[in-house]
């Protein structure tokens, strides 16, 4: 393998490219080939973690192989491979949704045309996910104190000029399956809730998407609705994670 640019070479690449002589502009070119080498390196190994994941080895494993600690790979590259399906199926996809997952994203739809938003956001996919009160996520959201009529008050507060109560959106009776072909579009928001969902699921290594990859997947974005609404709840991600965690245990153990 042909040996990467020397620091030499680096400097010299960086002050040709640069509009002048003044080190300001040296440093705003260095800049930019410093997040273009990093972009390259990712991309590089996430390329090479990706096939890893494809050929069975766990994170445990990649995260030993780089010696770094799991948390840090599952950071680093999950969202990165979530980007990668995600960009090699329709978006958004609900092929790796379960049934309850499903039902929240056609239920968030539901909520957002009642409430008469034109696009569906972060908080729509918040309430929906009430619809499925056995869910890991609304029992999470249960154990935090965050009930349904705190969250749809909030976003009522938030989507409602003068904060004047919207319309009641409600639960009404439970969609099928497939999430509906019609009905206010995903905003940006909400589609990163789905690539984040995934994420978290590929950090848990799971091969699912289940409601509670779709709560932890709210976090993300601390800027969104969603986000805010759990923050000023009281139900930081640490707490909400914990409980998931400690709910899939009991599962593993057969409780």
């Amino acid at each position: 393998m042909a040996p990467p640019p020397t620091l030499q070479e680096l400097i010299s690449i960086v002050r040709q490219d640069a509009r002048s002589d003044q080190p300001l502009d040296q440093l705003v070119a260095a800049s930019a080939a410093a997040a273009q080498l990093q972009e390259t390196t990712d991309a590089l190994l996430g390329h090479f973690v990706d096939r890893c994941r494809r050929d069975g080895r766990s994170w445990t494993e990649i995260s030993a192989a780089l010696g770094v600690t799991k948390q840090a790979v599952h950071k680093r590259f999950a969202p990165a491979l979530a980007d990668q399906i995600i960009g090699a199926t329709p978006s958004p996809a609900f092929e790796r949704f379960t049934d309850r997952a499903r039902r929240v994203a056609a239920q968030s739809r539901k909520i957002a045309d009642r409430l008469g938003s034109p696009v569906v956001g972060p908080e729509h996919v918040l309430l929906a996910l009430y619809v499925e009160p056995q869910g890991l996520a609304a029992r999470a959201l249960a154990a935090m104190d965050v009930t349904e009529d705190a969250v749809r008050t909030q976003i009522r507060a938030l989507t409602t000029p003068g904060g004047q109560p919207a319309a009641e959106p409600g639960i009404a009776e439970l969609p099928t399956a497939t999430p509906p072909a019609t009905g206010p579009p995903y905003s940006d928001d909400a589609r990163r809730v789905l690539r984040d969902a995934l994420a978290v699921a590929l950090e848990f290594s799971h091969n699912y998407i289940g409601t509670e990859h779709l709560l932890l997947g709210l976090y993300r974005n601390e800027e969104s609705a969603a986000a805010r609404i759990l923050a000023e709840s009281g139900a930081p991600e640490a707490t909400a994670r914990a409980h998931i965690v400690d709910m899939l245990r009991g599962f593993s153990s057969g409780q």
